[in-house]
């Protein structure tokens, strides 16, 4: 194991970089980033997924140190994305299969138009500052992730709005009368992306007063001790870790790999959970066609494993 070396010290101690990242800025020429970012990435072994838009940039890389570094350095060579800032963890395995370099219509799918958070966004609030505003009884604390998410962990005294996609966030916002209530809504997300384009539909819809956690829960993780912490549980992060807790360490949480679910040792230990094919979440909703397929494919993950390959699936 080596201990990597990052801008703000980490306790961590991993054998790969992993470095999440997002920027909001005009993008025409996005489409003809995509091939030297892919071919970049695989000479570097970096792996992860990087989605481009012509809003801008948002994804989460993982690899050995040197060549995370050289993908950050390619970018902030690129004009638009000269001020990117990015959040830096580590893991002791590589957390994702493969790399892709996709090209979106939005680099975080909310389904609204003409949300630009470069025109309005709420107001930025630091890790440090971030208990004294949700703390206080005049703000609504609003944690903007879905229902999978939520479930291992929150803020405390957070109103959860269990949706299933950020898609059905501002359905749920139009329909929550009980936010007028108090004049300050706070808001937070995993790193901070769907926050931006949270507060500025906030914004639009009337909402006077609303901040959000700038760096997102991750930040907040990395930079909160423990013991000044009013996070409870641990933050679901979309790679093969599932889960990290206070000072970025890796949780211990399982991924469901019928249902993309993350799982507790309890509900690992359940009748209902089998390896691969189904959970107490989905179990119910499976048919025998499914288990059957399933099984098929951990059989396969299995094998692959047995000789040190990592099956990649479809």
């Amino acid at each position: 194991m080596i201990k990597i070396p990052t801008a703000d010290p980490s306790p961590n101690e991993a054998a790969y970089l992993v470095a999440a990242l997002y920027h909001f800025v005009s993008v025409p020429r996005f489409a003809d980033l995509r091939a030297p970012l892919q071919a970049l990435c695989e000479e570097n072994g970096v792996r992860g997924t990087l989605l481009l838009a012509h809003e801008g940039i948002n994804g989460t890389i993982a690899g050995p140190e040197a060549g995370v570094r050289a993908v950050l350095s390619f970018l902030r060579a690129q004009p638009e994305f000269a001020s990117l800032e990015h959040k830096e963890s580590g893991a002791a395995e590589m957390p994702f299969l493969r790399m892709k370099v996709r090209l979106k219509k939005e680099i975080v799918t909310m389904g609204v138009e003409d949300i630009d958070p470069n025109r309005v966004v709420g107001t930025y609030v630091a890790p440090k500052d971030w208990n004294a505003l949700i703390s206080d009884p005049d703000t609504i604390v609003i944690d903007t992730r879905n229902d999978y998410e939520t479930a291992i962990g929150i803020f405390k005294g957070a109103v959860d709005p269990q949706t299933k996609t950020f898609r059905e966030f501002p359905e749920w916002v139009r329909n929550h009368t009980g936010l007028h209530n108090k004049p300050k809504i706070a808001m937070y997300c995993t790193g901070g992306i769907r926050c931006e384009k949270a507060t500025a539909f906030m914004k639009e819809q009337g909402f006077d007063e609303v901040y959000h956690l700038k760096g997102g829960i991750l930040k907040y993780l990395e930079e909160v001790p423990p013991e000044e912490s009013l996070w409870e549980g641990a933050c679901f992060v979309f790679d093969e870790r599932v889960s990290v807790t206070h000072g970025l360490e890796e949780g211990e949480h399982t991924l469901c790999r019928a249902c993309r679910h993350p799982l507790t040792a309890e509900e690992v230990a359940a009748p209902t959970y089998e390896a691969g094919v189904s959970c107490p979440h989905c179990h119910d909703s499976r048919t025998e066609q499914d288990r059957i397929r399933f099984r098929e494919r951990q059989k396969q993950m299995d094998l692959a494993r047995r000789r040190g390959e990592r099956h990649l699936g479809k």
